[in-house]
């Protein structure tokens, strides 16, 4: 994230001990925590899946029925 920098000098990154640690922090709590994304993620990956198959040979409405039917 850009810090807010007087006009006329470029905007300085976040300094990385900073991002470092909000991914530690990230890491932890997925480590930690007894709830999980996973589901979502593989329903995220299935549907990407049918996109791609289908990629230039049929529109949403074939898509969105692939969707929901598979």
């Amino acid at each position: 994230m850009a810090r807010q920098c007087p006009p006329g000098r470029p905007a300085q990154p976040a300094h990385p001990r900073r991002r470092h640690r909000q991914r530690h922090e990230a890491v932890i709590a997925g480590l930690t925590l007894r709830w999980s994304s996973g589901v979502v993620e593989g329903h995220v990956n299935r549907i990407k899946m049918l996109e791609r198959q289908m990629f230039g040979r049929a529109g949403f409405a074939l898509l969105r029925k692939r969707v929901l039917l598979v």
